[in-house]
């Protein structure tokens, strides 16, 4: 099996499906800290918490938030907002420090108090 097209050898089709689901899973070194950001500083309604992960409810994605206390930073979750300048300055107030600016005005990066990097994507509802 080709590992870039997911064809058999005989060109048959793939042998298994990938599907993107609506959840995440973040990996920090404080609960508490990510109950805080993601909880009261995004709003973000948490739905579910144990000793080892916080769960919440972000609108069109599941996010899981797990300890870990060498945190893994693999994937960068994207939030959507209809102001990219006072949601900014709202983050960087909140302790969110900028990574880079990009070639798109209406996207920028930053990295949360925990560790992690995420953007924000202006759309106008």
């Amino acid at each position: 099996m080709s590992e870039s097209s997911n064809q058999t050898e005989n060109g048959a089709g793939p042998q298994f499906v990938f599907r993107s689901s609506s959840e995440i899973a973040v990996h920090v070194s404080s609960l508490e800290k990510a109950e805080h950001f993601y909880g009261e500083i995004l709003g973000f309604r948490l739905v579910a918490k144990t000793g080892r992960q916080l769960e919440f409810d972000t609108g069109r994605l599941r996010l899981y938030v797990n300890l870990d206390s060498r945190p893994l930073t693999s994937f960068i979750p994207s939030f959507d907002v209809s102001d990219l300048e006072a949601a900014r300055e709202y983050l960087e107030g909140a302790g969110c420090k900028p990574v880079h600016v990009t070639a798109y005005p209406d996207v920028c990066y930053l990295r949360d108090p925990l560790g992690m990097v995420f953007d924000l994507v202006e759309r106008k509802p």
